[in-house]
């Protein structure tokens, strides 16, 4: 049973939140009215997971993922996006918060945003701490178009980067939060070739596309190819799909906060602010994603 935390100064939005989250699995849910009273509880522990708006009084949703990045690195932190607030996400997104969700996408994207996040951030603190000794690691994957396998994949190298030191477990939910981004994309839009436009017009109508196209010819035979190595100077990871590929000068500013709603920018946007390095081959088919040492 996990235990998340919402925060929002709004007794009607909590209330809304609650319902939704009432409707996971093995989720208990409480609530705060600030950023202070939300400090306190997590002071308390049993927290696994807060999930924040951005605009508070007292202390604002920037303001508690610095806090909660200081003093509590392996509480992730998923922050509710309204209009207006966009610039302040991007911030608290670069200092330290797991992921965002739109607050109208809330029904949609939330149950899926939580879910994945609380998988991430669960992996085995005492399979972390084997192997510390090493220094060096290489591994290479290649994936079938099934998304069920990314939690492990996320898993091992995420022990890998534990055994290299290269961050804290908040660093180590956000490397996972951008590998998994990376890998999704890959399937769902490399491979499977569902363009992310689809989701934004009817986010049911996408995932039927998923499913289809994970059986029907030439999708079905294509791969997701994996290369990751890490050492204690950095973590490089290469992802490639067999898909046709797409022009990388195309991609809108992921950055730039009028880009945050977008449901077509939001993977890349968490990648590119994760990550040290990012970038795309000429065809547009593989990734390189760079996590240097945060000391």
């Amino acid at each position: 049973m996990a235990t998340v935390l919402v925060v929002d100064d709004s007794a009607v939005e909590r209330h809304r939140v609650e319902k939704l989250l009432g409707k996971i699995a093995d989720v208990t849910v409480v609530t705060a009215a600030n950023g202070r009273d939300a400090i306190e509880l997590l002071k308390k522990g049993s927290i696994d997971l807060v999930l924040t708006d951005m605009q508070m009084p007292e202390m604002d949703g920037l303001q508690m993922v610095e806090e909660i990045r200081a003093s509590f690195p392996a509480v992730p932190v998923i922050l509710m996006t309204a209009h207006g607030s966009e610039e302040t996400a991007v911030q608290a997104l670069q200092r330290g918060a797991a992921s965002y969700v739109p607050k109208r996408n809330l029904a949609q994207d939330l149950e899926e945003t939580i879910q994945s996040v609380l998988t991430i951030s669960k992996t085995s603190r005492s399979q972390r701490r084997l192997l510390e000794s090493l220094m060096q690691t290489e591994s290479q994957f290649v994936l079938e178009n099934d998304t069920s396998l990314i939690p492990s994949l996320i898993g091992h190298l995420e022990t890998n980067l534990t055994r290299m030191k290269l961050c804290d477990e908040n660093g180590l939910i956000r490397v996972a939060v951008a590998l998994r981004e990376a890998l999704i994309n890959a399937i769902h839009h490399g491979n499977l070739e569902v363009p992310s436009r689809l989701r934004e017009q009817d986010d049911k109508l996408y995932y039927r596309q998923v499913d289809a196209r994970r059986q029907q010819e030439p999708y079905q035979d294509r791969r997701v190819h994996v290369l990751a190595r890490e050492s204690h100077r950095e973590a490089v990871y290469v992802i490639r799909d067999e898909g046709p590929g797409f022009d990388p000068t195309s991609l809108p500013d992921p950055t730039d906060p009028s880009n945050l709603e977008r449901v077509s920018g939001r993977g890349l946007l968490l990648i590119r602010t994760f990550m040290d390095e990012v970038h795309h081959n000429k065809a547009g088919n593989e990734i390189t994603m760079v996590k240097r040492c945060d000391q």
